[in-house]
């Protein structure tokens, strides 16, 4: 039995044969290669191994291939693979394409014990003609394109082992996936790995644990985060900032619950439409069904039908940082970034067509200035349209149109680029993503912008016109800041767990160079409560040194040391995290990190 437990479910429906889709990528064909060369080295070293699929993925940059062994192995088996394939590559054995009538290949791979390989013949191979790829003695089902031999394969690297099903089913087979990357020469290899290096040291999982800002346990489950108190901490300075900004812009915040009758998410389409996202429901002896709801939307509608609407009330923006729950697939779940509950930054407009422009701008705007305030000054805009699978689409032509046509104005219009990503946009309507990058460089959405002509119309949403009567609005549906887990995440790689002041968990931590001095401290730590400033005071016996690698161990921004200078003049030494040095009055210090913090300066 694989003793594996991560399990990587495939995302994206399998290419025809299985592993790769033709390209011309001259680094894509050269990481293919390489994950022919790994499957050939993992045949020779371990007689009996199935090989199943072996892409070349662009993130992280690399390839992988999928094996059921014999028996288990693990990360330190890793060198002994690798010396193979550079024993293999140096013998430059050449990359040979051939057709072999359907029978024949079944013949090949039915000799070989391949029967991932068979399966693949029957389900995904059409036409009495199969492309194989000889290495040797290796054979793999390929399309190609290759490199001309082994020798071409001089710049790779094996990282690490996983599990996956079998064509991405939890109820088929659980194989071991190895990783690993490969590259044009070896300085852009070398290059690569001292950037994994460097991002490993801010991977949010990592500092998370770390800095004990969250957890996650088996007894809880899966992407069931618990925020600990120094990250609730931070949560709950975000959720204030969040929320004061969009009560300033004119957003009126409510309180749904987490979930509500299976019909209303009938209604919206997402029992229809999103259901493989979905909690199954829970269901009750007198027939109720109630759902964990994935999005706020449904809700949102209702509190907006609760009255008649005039014109006179629109733009209405009924905002809110509410839980959602999404079945996420185990092997996509990762920390903080992608999780099965979240809280997220949500806001539903209700508009006038002609008010429409405006409160998109005014959406993208929101976004703008907490990008700037939270420090995420690496972003692009992506305009997610519908392709041509008209099933999993609601609405009209023209509708589409219309909502595409005016979020890439709005975008124009404020200077904005963008690129167009084709079949990412939500079954109701087109919207604006706000792309961002995690420490590892994986692409992520942050925050989106949404235009919705269909929700209003499966609702049966009413405004009263100025002329008296009855029209359809339009709804926005506008994640600024998007989930509080993933801008989390984002936030601990961005700031490499050395928050600003006004987010840190602990502002300042004061320390006495001797047990005389703990009474000043006390007094410190007092005014600067006092100050609404986060505060700890370090009385231990230990040695300053001691105190002050602690507290820069958990990234505080502010060390306050009070000894036998300080203690009479009513003075403190403040050591900031660049490791200067201010001896100051009290006071004046009070007044400095108040101000910091009251600005959000980072």
């Amino acid at each position: 039995m694989n003793p594996i437990k991560a399990v990587h479910i495939l995302d994206d429906p399998m290419p025809e044969y299985g592993d790769h889709e033709p390209t011309d990528d001259p680094l894509q064909i050269l990481r293919h290669s390489t994950a022919h060369l790994l499957a050939a080295a993992v045949t020779e070293l371990y007689p009996g191994t199935k090989y199943a699929i072996g892409p070349a993925i662009k993130e992280p940059p690399g390839f992988y291939y999928d094996f059921d062994f014999t028996k288990p192995i693990s990360e330190s088996d890793l060198p002994a693979i690798e010396s193979r394939m550079r024993r293999i590559a140096q013998e430059g054995r050449p990359f040979e394409k051939e057709i072999l009538p359907r029978e024949k290949a079944i013949e090949e791979f039915r000799k070989r014990g391949q029967d991932y390989k068979l399966e693949l013949i029957a389900d995904k191979v059409t036409g009495d003609g199969v492309s194989v790829y000889r290495t040797g003695d290796f054979l793999d089902l390929c399309l190609g394109p290759h490199v001309n031999s082994t020798r071409d394969l001089k710049a790779f690297k094996l990282q690490r082992v996983s599990g996956a099903y079998w064509r991405g089913d939890e109820k088929k087979p659980q194989l071991t996936r190895i990783y690993g990357t490969a590259w044009q020469s070896q300085k852009e290899l070398d290059d690569y790995m001292k950037f994994l290096e460097e991002a490993e040291k801010r991977d949010h999982k990592k500092l998370g644990k770390d800095l004990k800002l969250f957890a996650v346990d088996d007894r809880v489950g899966p992407g069931l985060p618990l925020w600990l108190p120094d990250g609730a901490t931070i949560r709950r300075e975000l959720e204030r900032f969040i929320v004061d900004e969009e009560l300033a812009r004119g957003y009126q915040h409510v309180r749904t619950p987490d979930v509500a009758r299976l019909d209303l998410f009938r209604q919206s389409g997402h029992a229809q439409l999103y259901a493989e996202y979905m909690y199954p429901p829970m269901k009750f002896e007198d027939g109720e069904e109630l759902e964990l709801r994935p999005v706020n939307c449904p809700h949102h509608i209702v509190v907006y039908q609760t009255e008649l609407r005039s014109y006179r009330d629109l733009p209405l923006r009924i905002a809110e940082i509410g839980n959602n729950w999404r079945y996420e697939r185990s092997g996509t779940l990762a920390g903080m970034n992608r999780v099965r509950s979240f809280a997220l930054n949500d806001a539903h407009i209700f508009c006038t067509p002609e008010q429409l422009m405006d409160e998109v701008k005014g959406a993208i705007d929101l976004a703008l200035y907490f990008s700037k305030v939270l420090g995420i000054d690496e972003f692009w805009y992506q305009l997610s349209i519908r392709d041509n699978v008209k099933e999993k689409w609601l609405g009209t032509e023209e509708q589409w149109q219309v909502a595409q046509a005016n979020l890439a104005e709005a975008l124009e219009s404020m200077g904005q680029h963008y690129q167009t990503g084709v079949g990412e946009a939500a079954f109701y309507g087109p919207k604006i993503d706000f792309q961002v990058r995690d420490a590892h460089r994986r692409e992520f959405t942050n925050s989106t912008v949404q235009v919705d002509f269909q929700l209003p119309e499966r609702f049966d949403l009413e405004y009263v016109a100025e002329d008296g009567t009855r029209k359809r609005p339009v709804m926005v549906h506008r994640g600024a800041a998007g989930a509080m887990e993933r801008l989390f995440s984002y936030l601990i790689e961005r700031y490499a767990g050395a928050f600003p002041t006004w987010l840190h968990p602990t502002q300042v931590v004061v320390a006495s160079t001797k047990d005389e001095f703990n009474a000043y401290a006390h007094e410190v730590g007092a005014r600067l409560r006092a100050a609404r400033v986060r505060v700890q005071v370090d009385t231990r016996s230990e040695r300053l040194n001691r105190k002050i690698r602690d507290a820069r161990l958990k990234k505080v921004p502010y060390i306050a040391v009070v000894g036998e200078k300080e203690a009479p003049s009513g003075h403190v030494n403040v050591n900031d995290r660049s490791d200067r040095q201010v001896d100051m009055p009290l006071e004046s210090f009070v007044e400095m990190i108040s101000a910091e913090i009251a600005e959000r300066r980072r």
